[in-house]
């Protein structure tokens, strides 16, 4: 099938930057049941091209909810800035090269062999689109704004809000 859809080379930098400091972030499937499952993945530090890629297990209710159904949500939070993703999750086997770019020391807790551990799964979710909240950084910004509110004021401004769509 011919993909008709192109990435939008602005769009994927602002994602890009706006999560590329989270080091945790939560994977939302729908399970074989049709209820939302969340769990936790710990997030890769490559250059977002448009995919999210994770090591999962091949045994976990992720990679089984996946099988199910494809749609996926990820959410990040961190640094007053919080994102939610939505795109199509594919796993992905046999790529040992992949694997070896994404691996770290912390991923022996799960999976012990290494980057050759059997039960390895590689998750590459194609994002399709993002929407993002990001906050005041600077404290005395903040007590402005909530001054502005105690004070009657219609207009403040707690930070931006906006959304990406990465295929058109």
């Amino acid at each position: 099938m011919e993909d008709n859809t192109t990435n939008s080379i602005p769009e994927i930098k602002k994602l890009g930057d706006l999560i590329q400091d989270i080091k945790i972030a939560m994977l939302v499937t729908v399970s074989d049941g049709n209820s939302l499952h969340s769990a936790p993945l710990m997030t890769q530090e490559v250059d977002f091209d448009g995919s999210l890629w994770f090591i999962i297990s091949k045994a976990s209710q992720k990679a089984s909810d996946i099988h199910n159904e494809n749609r996926v949500n990820v959410i990040y939070s961190g640094h007053s800035k919080y994102v939610s993703v939505t795109g199509v999750a594919e796993l992905v086997d046999n790529q040992p090269d992949k694997v070896r770019e994404l691996w770290s020391k912390a991923y022996e807790v799960w999976f012990p062999q290494g980057p050759n551990d059997p039960n390895i799964q590689l998750l590459r979710i194609d994002v399709e689109k993002a929407e993002y909240w990001e906050g005041h950084s600077n404290p005395v910004a903040k007590i402005l704004e909530f001054v502005k509110l105690t004070t009657g004021s219609r207009h403040i401004k707690m930070g931006n809000h906006g959304e990406l769509n990465l295929r058109h």
